[in-house]
């Protein structure tokens, strides 16, 4: 197993349930400090809500090794030799380097943050967070900075998660954003409703905004990011700009790559073309049973999955990744952020012709205490009245309808079939009519009037 996160050690602890010590053999390298632990948790760490560190952590190195598996902490593999069946690996703490003999390799390299190619972007004061070890670097540097000016570069799940993070930390907060509106997973007229959130929450939207350097004081730390347009001071600067598959060793041993650059499987997560040699996480891509194309998500749902799929199939079971339907929820403070499907955009790009429609709702039955809106957007194919896609912004309680959608999607239902779904009800928890059906029989009115 190259790889000691989601995919990988899924994947070792499976093939271990499977297969004891004697039939099988599992040697994993990780080259950082942890292992199994929840990057989609850093950002709430960051922010104090999770306190300690090690609750993100769902599996040490030394409870791995208890279940006889070889486990190789701070050792990178430098190199895949397919034809030999073996991997380079490098101790990173003595250089040592050595050859492992393999007859089934899992690759789980992850994903890698992109990083700007520009002046400054590695000055002290500037962050990634894609790991535990650059969570605790970001933790340090808030604790010893005077300054309460903080910058976000990026305006995706990670970018707005850490505005939040650094809101409940008390830094006054700007995010930078080249897009028209944050949340680019959601269309624009939906980004725009976070936009608006944000801003009602203190934090400082700049879009539209190519981050062009980051300036230095006199003593090398962070001190502004520049744009065309203007400077905005900072005292620590997060970047939150977006991964790319981590396949640098993939790419190098000559296996299929795809148009996002991770690796292309088969539904057991087999690498295609290769026998012996397995791939999951953020370093592959994967079907979208919406559009039919293969699409990069980083995801630990989708790592956790994989993990499990190659485990079995490399023990000796059997085991298949249909694929997905891009679901994914976030939050900003109180505003819930949901998406499952195509936005408009990936509609149009692989030939589909469609309808949306736009509602708001409530939470609960809005005479019940604390309901609150939510804007549900809609996207159905023209003619066959299809679920396309659904968007979902507002308050406690519209994110996890998103899941509503999701299963939807992926039965290949269409918008008239979903408002016959016999979903719960009573008024703590929804409408008559909860928000997804009102958006669906919309939905259905309205595909319906386009022959």
């Amino acid at each position: 197993m190259i790889g000691g996160d989601a995919a990988g050690m899924s994947a070792a602890s499976q093939a271990r349930r499977l297969k004891g010590p004697g039939e099988l053999e599992v040697v994993a390298f990780e080259r950082g400090h942890f292992t199994s632990f929840s990057a989609c948790g850093i950002p709430y760490w960051v922010g104090g809500d999770v306190p300690e560190r090690d609750q993100l952590i769902a599996r040490t190195p030394e409870e791995h090794r208890a279940r006889d598996i070889d486990l190789r902490m701070r050792t990178e593999v430098t190199e895949i030799d397919v034809d030999r069946g073996r991997v380079r690996a490098r101790d990173l703490d003595s250089g040592a380097e050595s050859w492992t003999s393999y007859d089934k390799l899992v690759i789980a390299t992850g994903a890698r943050p992109i990083r700007p190619d520009m002046p400054g972007a590695d000055a002290p004061g500037v962050h990634g967070v894609q790991n535990l070890d650059d969570g605790q670097a970001l933790l340090d540097t808030l604790a010893r900075t005077r300054g309460r000016r903080a910058v976000v570069v990026g305006a995706g799940y990670i970018g707005v998660e850490m505005a939040e993070a650094l809101i409940n930390r008390g830094y006054e907060v700007t995010v930078v954003n080249r897009g028209s509106e944050p949340m680019s997973t959601l269309d624009p007229d939906m980004g725009r409703l976070v936009h608006e959130a944000m801003e009602g929450m203190g934090i400082t939207m700049v879009n539209d905004a190519e981050v062009t350097k980051l300036l230095t004081g006199e003593d090398g730390w962070v001190r502004a990011v520049a744009t065309e347009d203007g400077e905005y001071p900072a005292d620590v600067v997060v970047l939150g700009i977006g991964v790319r598959p981590e396949t640098t060793l993939a790419k190098a041993a000559g296996l299929p790559l795809g148009k996002h650059g991770g690796l292309l499987t088969d539904l057991a997560m087999r690498v295609r073309g290769h026998e012996n040699i397995w791939a999951g996480g953020d370093c592959v891509e994967v079907l979208d049973l919406v559009s039919g194309q293969e699409r990069h998500i980083a995801l630990g749902t989708h790592a956790n999955k994989h993990g499990q799929v190659i485990g079995s199939n490399v023990g000796g079971g059997y085991a298949t990744f249909p694929g997905v339907v891009g679901t994914a929820v976030s939050k900003v403070c109180d505003l819930e952020i949901a998406r499952t499907g195509l936005r408009e955009k990936d509609a149009r790009r692989v030939g589909l012709q469609f309808e949306t429609v736009t509602i708001e709702s409530t939470s609960r039955a809005g005479y019940y205490p604390g309901a609150s809106l939510m804007t549900v957007k809609m996207l159905a194919e023209r003619r066959t009245g299809r679920l396309l896609g659904v968007q979902i912004v507002g308050r406690e309680g519209a994110g996890k309808r998103v899941d509503v959608a999701a299963v939807a999607l992926t039965a290949g239902m269409t918008v008239e079939q979903m408002t016959a779904l016999d979903l719960g009800y009573a008024p703590p928890f929804s409408p008559v009519w909860d928000p997804v059906l009102v958006a669906a029989r919309k939905a259905a009115k309205t595909v319906g009037q386009h022959p």
